[in-house]
């Protein structure tokens, strides 16, 4: 039986880098524990970038299309209900640690209100447990508690200075240094002790808990033992064109993309990218897998601290991510564009009970998205999802049901738009709306349709790195017109459907709910 939730994300963690995955370098042994007694979803994908837009897709089901938050510090509209709104209508108190990256509707804040100057508010439903945003002032004044000595100006300055210190050790490449605090002390340890507390003090009442775990988001520093874990001569190489030129001339955004990063400054310690030099890179990739490898083993200590309160058994749990990582793929670091590796990402589901025993330990290949997390947790809950949900829930892979229709392809989408300098705008000539891009991904092909710019195409199969756009080959214009149209199909069958479904007529008003939603093949 499904008493309680916990419902985890770790930002900006790449899909394939998972041990039970067979990922060649990082090892998550309590990741692959908690997959091997639930179900690991190897084809997981969020539907945008970056943290914003994709956890509002998480947090209403919804496609950036119709929900419309297409950056960081775009407002959600008022008017959509969330998983944890719904979840208070399941009897629950959600309750948040950590972040949604939530910027309010402007038109329910007054003139002064400091939450327009944010992004970083909580999600209306939620009640916060502990908060961590970008300035993260509640651990800070935790490692101070402990003993460190902590910035009174600067919050992040101090607490994250040996990176900055750009020093190199034994030809590691920049960052070689840990973070200067302890394994203990790390922000993810942090919210683990606050919701922990919060769990005992609920003294067994049923608990339904959001935690947002910043790591392994940058900046790209981890303490010991983990940031030494992993050398980086184990670190696969990038992926992406033998040079620079190459690969910005793959398409105009792609180049303007790049040019925009050789523009910019680093932050926190991020080498900077398209020009980072390959000792730099790979250290910055086994600092991120330590980063893993951190969040991975306070996952291990969540796990212990249900199963001595006898929790385990009673708790649906659900880890995944907000979007990925390029890490130096395509010339290119964070989360943005079109490529895989910025939106491939982890899906664990473990549910309580023997009910579900058949499908322990198993692997689903087909494909999942995050606007599935919602209809998931609340069918799981016995609730019924919300009409607005675009995506649908995975039940049906927990129980092992053999034979039901699903999709056989993801979407995602990303708004490129630049509402305060729009550089976009002006360098292609394009109005803020034209500032997009939509991709269809299948196990064969991967096509992105620009508004206003060029299409791509690639052949997954015989060019899984996406290297070589065949969107204008002779031999694959019908293969390009043929996603083309995928893509308008989902596009039509996508549109808000709030009040399509009622029907005023002169025996009263008729309501039909769209037919078996959890099984609709798209």
């Amino acid at each position: 039986m499904i008493k309680n939730v916990l419902f985890i994300t770790a930002d900006q963690w790449r899909g394939s880098c998972l041990s039970a995955l067979g990922h060649a370098v990082v090892k998550t042994p309590n990741l692959d524990k908690l997959a091997a007694s639930g179900v690991l979803f190897s084809q997981h994908y969020a539907q945008s970038t970056p943290c914003s837009p994709s956890r509002a897709s998480i947090h209403t089901g919804m496609y950036l299309k119709n929900h419309r938050v297409c950056n960081n510090g775009t407002p959600l509209d008022r008017r959509f209900t969330n998983i944890a709104q719904e979840a208070r209508q399941c009897g629950f108190d959600p309750v948040l640690f950590g972040y949604t990256d939530t910027a309010l509707d402007p038109r329910d804040l007054g003139e002064n209100d400091p939450r327009l100057t944010s992004y970083e508010t909580v999600l209306p439903g939620y009640s916060l447990g502990q908060g961590l945003t970008e300035a993260p002032l509640a651990w800070v004044q935790w490692l101070a508690d402990k003993g460190y000595s902590t910035p009174e100006d600067d919050l992040c300055g101090e607490v994250y200075r040996q990176f900055d210190d750009q020093h190199k050790e034994d030809k590691r490449g920049v960052g070689y240094l840990p973070a200067p605090y302890g394994a203990e002390h790390t922000e993810t340890a942090f919210l683990n002790e606050k919701v922990m507390q919060y769990i005992d003090s609920k003294e067994g009442n049923a608990f339904f808990i959001h935690l947002s775990w910043l790591r392994p988001h940058p900046p790209f520093l981890v303490p010991e033992p983990y940031h030494s874990m992993y050398q980086p001569a184990q670190t696969e190489p990038p992926i992406r064109h033998y040079s620079l030129a190459q690969e910005q001339a793959q398409h105009p955004y792609v180049k303007f993309l790049i040019d925009e990063k050789l523009a910019q400054q680093p932050s926190y310690g991020e080498s900077l990218l398209p020009t980072i030099n390959d000792e730099d890179l790979q250290q910055l990739k086994a600092t991120y897998y330590g980063m893993m490898s951190e969040v991975d083993a306070q996952m291990g200590r969540l796990l212990d601290f249900l199963t001595k309160r006898n929790l385990l058994e009673s708790t649906l749990i659900v880890f995944s991510s907000d979007h990925g990582e390029q890490l130096g793929d395509h010339y290119l670091l964070s989360k943005l564009g079109f490529f895989d590796q910025s939106y491939h990402i982890p899906l664990i589901i473990r549910a309580p009970g023997s009910k579900w025993d058949e499908s322990r330990g198993t692997q689903v290949s087909k494909f999942s998205e995050n606007i599935d997390l919602m209809p998931t947790i609340l069918d799981l809950l016995g609730a019924t999802p919300p009409v607005q949900c675009d995506g649908f829930s995975l039940r049906p892979f927990l129980e092992s049901t053999s034979e039901f229709a699903w999709r056989t392809c993801v979407h995602w989408e990303y708004d490129f738009r630049d509402v305060l300098q729009g550089n976009p705008e002006h360098h292609f000539g394009l109005s803020l709306d034209e500032c997009s891009l939509a991709v269809i991904r299948d196990y064969n092909y991967k096509y992105v349709h620009f508004n206003q710019l060029p299409a791509l195409l690639f052949d997954l199969q015989n060019d899984p790195g996406e290297l070589n756009n065949l969107a204008q080959h002779p031999d694959y214009i019908g293969v390009t017109l043929t996603y083309a149209q995928k893509m308008l199909n989902w596009h039509m069958r996508n549109e808000d459907r709030s009040l399509t479904g009622w029907l005023f007529h002169e025996n009263g008003p008729s309501q039909r709910l769209p037919k078996d939603r959890n099984t609709q093949p798209r």
